[in-house]
């Protein structure tokens, strides 16, 4: 499948470049100790700009999921239909990733089920985060 290259702003850089080290990062505040993603220059609950970065174990579950049938995207109309799931990381349940589960036959993701962070390659050799089932 090939996939949309990410262009790292100064905020998302180290999220990318941890990605290209195949780990999972996601900000954290010092000033109140919440966990956030996507990276944001602000703490998204108390505003404050102590922000730096944590580790995360990789796992998560799919909180749902859907099928997409009817994309406008060119990139992605020869992989329909695909799964588009939502998925929550066990680090922080209130912190939400999208993925097209690859390996995943269509239709059967599990709502509730465990996945780990994979990391694919993009067609510029770079890599990008993704969730398989496990």
């Amino acid at each position: 499948m090939p996939y949309i290259v990410p262009e790292p702003d100064a905020v998302s850089k180290p999220f990318w470049d941890a990605v290209q080290e195949k780990r999972l990062i996601v900000q954290n505040c010092t000033a109140c100790n919440t966990m956030q993603y996507p990276p944001r220059p602000r703490c998204q609950e108390c505003n404050s700009e102590a922000l730096d970065w944590k580790e995360t174990s990789g796992k998560g579950h799919i909180l749902t999921f859907g099928i997409l049938e009817d994309s406008h995207l060119p990139v992605r109309a020869a992989d329909q239909p695909l799964n588009l799931a939502v998925v929550t990381l066990d680090d922080d349940p209130r912190i939400n990733f999208y993925s097209n589960l690859p390996g995943t036959p269509v239709r059967q993701a599990v709502v509730g089920g465990a996945v780990e962070v994979t990391f694919e390659e993009c067609p510029d050799g770079s890599l990008i985060h993704e969730w398989r089932m496990i």
